[in-house]
């Protein structure tokens, strides 16, 4: 197995009134949105986001998604939201960071998998596709 290269990417939010809940804290359902946005910025930088993947012949279900609230977010606070490439070779691992982007304090872990299922025959791979593979060996 090969050393997974050290890919990451950042966005920032503002917590909006509409993502809160009724004790005026960030709903735990949002957080899948804060990530997917962050996944995305992630993909781009590879040059593999869902656009390019439907080319290449192939979706990415998440299969797993793992959340750890360590501390609620709330109204007008800054987040610095980081998502880093953990693997690929078999399956695509992200792991999560939601710091305030302040003072840096961790607020959110999280953790998604996902896999590549051929298009066309609906089977799920056991092995990330070359495109994949190729777009991230570019960074080593």
């Amino acid at each position: 197995m090969k050393n997974t290269p050290d890919i990451s990417a950042s966005i920032d939010l503002l917590v909006q009134f509409y993502h809160l809940d009724p004790m005026e804290i960030v709903w735990h359902g949002n957080y899948s949105k804060f990530l997917e946005d962050a996944r995305c910025e992630l993909l781009n930088k590879i040059g593999y986001n869902y656009e390019e993947m439907r080319t290449s012949g192939y979706a990415w279900p998440i299969v797993d998604m793992r959340i750890k609230y360590v501390k609620p977010a709330v109204f007008q606070q800054r987040l610095l939201i980081v998502a880093s490439l953990k693997e690929y070779e078999n399956r695509l691992v992200i792991d999560y960071r939601i710091r305030d982007h302040d003072t840096g304090e961790l607020l959110t872990k999280a953790q998604t998998k996902q896999v590549a299922v051929h298009i066309e025959t609906g089977e799920m791979q056991f092995q990330s596709p070359d495109i994949l593979i190729n777009k991230v060996e570019e960074f080593t």
